[in-house]
């Protein structure tokens, strides 16, 4: 089971923007010294849900202050960038941080972004699969070229190739966050690993990894990689010695920061948005994940993988808003909820 932590840089009710970068670089540090697996990092754009505007990018700074752990994005938002730009990206993190670098892209949502950055909605509602066969043939091929609806262009060379890593892995890890039954078929008959979302529970998970197997074995996937594909589980992650700390934590905290960081949100059409209710979402969160003691954590960490055979996980872990609280709750995950996993 490999267990890391998922980064939104998430701008609490009260705190500057600068506050929620520095603890989201500063837990990142304190992941790789408790032993965790991985750091996965959300982007978003003019909200205070999170103030990381570039997944990518901040991947590169924590691949530059770490030497172990593996830097992922969850997710790069593939309509409001051209692929090209986001395979030359990838490829250069994963060739200079020996192979530790693993590429997570989603189609993003109606909103405003794609009005700033010129995709517009057909980016998001029709032209999101060219541009993951795209970026992902940018990934594997020695050149490319487009004749698509969205783009188009002469062969040209791939530089720099991920194959030539010192590393000897053949490129970046690709994964495709899914949260509908056309999105896990889409991924699945490409062979790409998914990210599952935090707002659903072991039992749509282990449905989603039915359906994504179904899907792959009937395009034509090896059966090798069809039961082991590295599936990654978003979820919550708050430890204390009492339950009901930790879960008192989170529900001062978080219902503010969603409701803040959720009303900011602009549709680029107008259309009318249905918000989750924050406590409730919070209440929800703390029922599915691991938000408890240690051994709790544990055994629920334990039980989604055995429901749902997903071994990967990325946690939310600076749900208190705190930075000193964030780096306490990162080292006990690493060394009194690993140990027991173990």
């Amino acid at each position: 089971m490999r267990v890391g932590t998922f980064v939104l840089a998430a701008q609490f009710p009260g705190q500057g923007q600068g506050e929620a970068l520095h603890r989201a670089v500063r837990s990142a540090e304190v992941a790789e010294e408790a032993g965790l697996d991985s750091v996965w990092l959300a982007e978003h754009h003019f909200v205070p849900y999170g103030v990381c505007p570039s997944a990518i990018t901040l991947a590169a700074l924590l691949l530059g202050r770490t030497r172990r752990i593996r830097v992922g994005t969850a997710v790069s938002v593939l309509p409001t960038t051209h692929p090209v730009t986001l395979g030359e990206q990838a490829a250069l993190l994963h060739m200079t941080s020996g192979g530790r670098f693993s590429l997570g892209v989603g189609r993003g949502g109606p909103w405003v972004d794609l009005e700033v950055f010129g995709g517009g909605l057909d980016a998001y509602e029709k032209g999101y699969p060219e541009s993951l066969d795209l970026l992902s043939r940018w990934l594997r091929e020695p050149s490319v070229g487009a004749a698509g609806e969205r783009y188009g262009f002469r062969e040209v060379p791939v530089v720099p190739r991920p194959s030539e890593a010192l590393s000897g892995a053949p490129g970046p890890e690709l994964l495709v966050a899914c949260t509908s039954p056309g999105s896990v078929r889409m991924a699945a008959e490409r062979g790409l690993p998914m990210l599952l979302g935090m707002h659903i529970g072991d039992e749509e998970k282990a449905e989603m990894v039915s359906h994504w197997r179904g899907c792959a074995r009937a395009a034509g996937r090896d059966e090798r990689e069809v039961l082991d594909a590295g599936h990654v589980s978003a979820g919550v992650c708050q430890i204390a010695d009492r339950r009901t700390d930790a879960e008192e934590t989170l529900l001062k905290t978080m219902p503010g920061w969603l409701k803040q960081g959720l009303d900011a949100h602009m549709t680029v059409d107008g259309r009318e948005r249905r918000m989750r209710d924050p406590l409730a979402y919070t209440e929800l969160l703390c029922g599915l994940h691991p938000v408890g003691t240690p051994r709790l954590c544990a055994d629920r960490l334990a039980a989604t993988g055995e429901r749902t055979g997903i071994s990967r996980f990325a946690l939310l872990i600076e749900g208190s808003g705190d930075l000193a609280a964030t780096e306490e709750n990162v080292r006990r995950l690493g060394t009194e909820v690993l140990a027991q996993l173990r």
